[in-house]
Parts: structure tokens; sequence; C-alpha cells
């Protein structure tokens, strides 16, 4: 209980939409109650009909009501359970619409962040999945739950009025079914996820280190205890699966045995309570009938509480997305064309470990600019970005555009920069729409003429549907310079002053990377460029390099500077380009 109320104590994605959609919430408990309601009462009056009919009544107007509402809780049962089904999913869709909106926004807020260290489209699809499982908590656990809890109490109550003992003792069979069984399989269940989850992470460790040293295992003729190797961890998911198929059932069956034993415990109670004469008997069936429909009602909380472990690690992870919305009141726009980038005094350190990555970092960037940045890994070149961006905030000092703090300038991000980084991530639409995506509202003879600049006119033209041609999720259908210029094609529709280059030829081999950056440079004459790389390949294009290293710029100037007094520059420029032994 205190790691569920752990769970929602700074909770923003769902105990607030519980509260903003509280009537429409309210209606669809109501409907759900009224089914199961109409349901057991059907049963009811049924039982009761039955044997009231058995015993020959010598006028119809005897039964005449128990028939009017059988016909009337027949009726009921399925428009009620019909016009639950329409609330609750109108309910959880306008929620669902929040939460996307919610998600986008948050993700697309620190886009950049996130394309660094992961896939956009694996991001999406893992928060996707976690706004269903949000959905499923709602429709599979809350309302089934507060719902079968609602009619526990009301049948406690109901028979507790007839005999004091008899409401106990349902008390009792009941919360076994709604209490107990639900808490032993939501216990059951968190320590089976969580075993799963620990082999599943340590088979992908090791399967990673297995194959990285593939090689090795051959070479050793070792290759059964590699596949041995292997097949274990799968095993041992497969048998906690097993393990789960059988609890499962096993627990649904003693909620059937305890309903079995609910129905013999009424058929006694009531044998002993409506049989004070002839006419009250009828009333036994009605009782002991009424039961079976509550078997679906109370029987599913057990599986919906039984997914709380899924349900609160997707909480967990929302909760953790950064969703403040920029403050529109400290936004502004840039007056004049973009002019000066400036880094002032930068100051920086990671918040987890408060390790200073700069210490007063200066650079200076002009309209028109090309400047490349080079440095080994972990030495700061991303986070400088994501800070130049406005991803992360500075721990002293300032990034200005035009002498206007970037943070800002947030609004109009996406008017002032363009970025192509490692993977840029294509949509499983046709080459027009992600294309335009740059900039929705350029015509299709703009978006042609980009694709012409960037030297893909030949490749779409030969392709059997042209332009129209689906690119597939993540560009697959293309090759890794291909997908990089459709990338390039989508900046230069969007027309922002500055770009960003993170290593977009990080994965591509020698000849492609020379002409891709040839491209990139020529369809970019005009913008200001900020380069990170790795090496010096193409770096004659630029007018500025500066090495980062500790913090600091190690060595800056022209490449042309460089090459003439730096011996490391110069090492580094002849290995790129083959004159190791020059």
């Amino acid at each position: 209980m205190k790691d569920f109320l752990a769970t929602f104590k700074h909770d923003t994605w769902v105990m607030p939409y519980l509260r903003k959609y509280k009537k429409l919430l309210a209606l669809t408990l109501f409907l759900g109650l009224m089914t199961f309601f109409c349901g057991s009462a059907l049963m009811f009056n049924s039982g009761y009909l039955i044997s009231k009919a058995a015993r020959h009544p010598y006028n119809i107007l005897m039964i005449y009501v128990p028939v009017v509402l059988t016909r009337a809780f027949g009726i009921g049962r399925p428009a009620f359970r019909y016009a639950e089904r329409i609330t609750s999913h109108n309910w959880v869709l306008r929620i669902v619409s929040d939460f996307r909106k919610k998600l986008y926004q948050a993700v697309s807020k620190h886009a950049v962040a996130i394309r660094q260290n992961f896939q956009t489209g694996d991001v999406l699809s893992l928060l996707a999945d976690d706004i269903d499982h949000i959905e499923n908590l709602y429709l599979r656990t809350v309302f089934p739950t507060v719902i079968a809890w609602t009619m526990y109490v009301l049948i406690v109550l109901a028979l507790g009025y007839f005999t004091w003992w008899f409401g106990l003792l349902m008390l009792l069979l009941l919360g076994l079914v709604v209490i107990v069984m639900p808490l032993w399989s939501v216990l059951i269940n968190g320590a089976r996820e969580s075993r799963g989850r620990q082999i599943q992470q340590g088979f992908y460790t090791q399967l990673t280190d297995a194959v990285m040293g593939l090689g090795d295992w051959l070479i050793s003729g070792r290759q059964q205890d590699f596949y041995d190797r292997q097949t274990k961890p799968i095993s041992e998911i497969a048998a906690l699966r097993r393990q789960d198929h059988r609890f499962q059932w096993w627990r649904d069956f003693t909620i059937q045995l305890i309903f079995g034993v609910i129905c013999l415990a009424l058929l006694v109670w009531s044998s002993f309570y409506w049989t004070t004469n002839q006419a009250s008997a009828n009333w036994i069936a009605a009782f002991v009938l009424s039961v079976f429909p509550l078997v679906d009602a109370m029987q599913s909380v057990s599986q919906g509480v039984s997914e709380w472990p899924s349900y609160q690690r997707s909480i967990k992870r929302v909760n953790a997305l950064d969703t403040a919305p920029i403050d529109d009141h400290d936004q502004t726009k840039l007056t004049e064309p973009f002019a000066l980038l400036r880094v002032a005094d930068l100051n920086y350190a990671y918040p987890q470990t408060q390790r200073p990555i700069f210490h007063g970092l200066n650079l200076t960037l002009t309209a028109g600019e090309k400047l490349a940045l080079l440095g080994p890994s972990g030495t700061g070149k991303s986070t400088l970005l994501r800070l130049i961006l406005g991803d992360l905030t500075p721990d002293a000092g300032a990034v200005q555009l035009n002498d206007v703090p970037i943070a800002r300038l947030q609004n109009e991000r996406a008017q002032l920069f363009g970025v192509l980084d490692q993977q840029p991530y294509l949509f499983n639409t046709t080459i027009m729409n992600n294309v335009r995506m740059g900039n929705e509202d350029a015509s299709d003879a703009e978006v042609r003429a980009a694709l012409k600049a960037v030297a893909l006119e030949p490749l779409i033209q030969s392709l059997p549907d042209g332009y129209e041609t689906v690119v597939e999720e993540g560009g697959s259908r293309f090759s890794g310079g291909e997908r990089q210029r459709l990338a390039l094609a989508r900046i230069l529709l969007q027309d922002a002053p500055i770009i960003i280059l993170d290593e977009p030829t990080v994965s591509l081999d020698p000849i492609t990377e020379s002409k891709l950056l040839d491209t990139v440079f020529e369809v970019l004459q005009d913008k200001t460029i900020l380069w990170v790389t790795h090496h010096l390949a193409g770096i004659d294009h630029v007018d500025q390099v500066r090495f980062l290293e500790d913090g600091q710029f190690d060595m800056a100037g022209t490449p042309e500077e460089l090459y003439r007094r730096e011996a490391r520059f110069r090492r580094l420029y002849e290995l790129d380009r083959g004159q190791e032994g020059v």
C-alpha cells in the first residue's frame, strides 16, 4: 500500500484526469453498476417467477409483476452495458487525447536530447505503450474494481439487513474474492514480473557479449556451450509464463469454488429464512440465482489488479518526463535576422554527479560562418549542442542569439535551428510527405526542388511510384546516405538560419561520406553551420575548427592555420586521408 501511494504522490498523469472528468467518470461507474445490478435482478426475478409459476397460480395477474420486471431487467442489462461501454471509452479517449498531446509536447521539448541516446521512433513507441497501459489501468482495473467493491458493500448491507450474522459471512466470503485474491495476485505477479525483467536484462547483456565474441566460441569449438547459454534464460522466461498460466487457472478455479460456497450458503440461509409459509418459499431460487451474474463482475478484479506492476512502471516513466510548459510570458522573437550566436563564460556540471563539463567556455559564430567542433568522446560536444539549443540550462554564463538568451526563444526554435544528426527519423509515408515535414506549407514544386538540390531526383524518378514511394518505418527502404539526403531536403524546406550537424556521416562509408558532405555544404552554403564530427574528413568546407577537450577549446583556428602550426592537427588530417606514411 505504501508503494502504491508513493506512485501517485507526485503524479501528474493519472489523478489530475480523474478530477478533470469526474462527472463523466461518475456516470461511467453508475452505468457499470447498473449493468450488473440488472443482471442480478434479472436472475432474481427469473428465479422467483419460475418458482411462482411452478405452483400454477390461479390468475395470470399473480405473476404479472415478475414477468414485467424480468422483461425490464432483461432489456436494461444490455442497454446499460452498451451505454457503459460508450461512456467509459468516451472518458478514456478524452484523457488519452490529453495524454498524447502532453506526451508529444514533452518529447518535442527535448527532441534533440532524446535523439542523442535513442531512436525517436523507439522512444515514442515505448511511451505510447505507457499510454496504453494507463488506458488499461482505467478500463481493466479502476472501473471493474470500483464497481465490484460498490456491489460488495451493497450486498453485505442488504443481506445484513435481513440477518446480521449472514451479512458477516458474506463480508468474509466476498471479501476473499474482491480483496484477498486481488492482493494475492498482485504480490505473486509482481514478484514474477520482477524476476522476468532481471532474466531478460541479463539475457540482453549476455547475448550481446556472446555475439561480439562469436569468433572465439567457434575457434574454441564450444558451439554447444554458446547455444546452451542462450537457451537457458529463454527456458527460464518460458517457465515463468507457464507458472503464471497455472496460477491464473488455480486462482480463477478458487474464485469459482468460493462462489459455489456462497450459492450453497444462500440456499441454506434462504431455506431457513424464507420457509415460514408456502408463498415465501418462492424467494429461495431468487436469492440463489442472483449470485451468478456477480461472478463476472468480481472475478475480473483479480486479473485487473494483477497487472498493476506493469501499470506502475508506466506511470513512473511518464511522470519522469519534463512536461512543464514553456513560459510564454518569458518568450520573445528575434526582431532582426540572425546575425550572431554567442556562448559567453559558460559553466555547466552534470546534475547527477556534479562533475564539471565546462568552465568559462566562450564561442562566437557569425551568420553564414561554418564551424567544426571536434574532440574525444565524453568531452561534452553533445552537451554543448543541448545547451545551445536550450535543452539544458547552464549553471552560469549565457547562450545568446543576437544578444537574446536562447531560453527566451524556445517557441521559435524550429524557425531558428535545423538539426541533421546520425540517424534522422523518417516516417512510414511517402517521400513527399517526409520532406514536407520541414515546411507543411511548401508546394509540391518546392519539395521536388529540395530533393533535386540534394541529388535525389534521379533515384526517385527510377522508382515505380516516384515521389509517392513509401519510405517505410525509419526509412528502411533506403541506404544510410539516401536517408541523410532525405533529411537534408527536409532541412532545406525548413529554411532555418542555423544548422546543427551532429556527426551525420558517422555510419557511412568514406565514399558516401565524402559525397554527402560535399552536398551538405553546397546546398547550405548560405547557412550558419555548427558541425560536430569525430574526424577531419571534409574539414576543408569550414571556416573555423575547434578542438574541445577537458571543458575548454584546446585548438582553434582555420583549417589552414591549424595545419600549418599544429603538428597534432596535421597528423590527424593526414591520417584521415590515408597518408600516415607521408
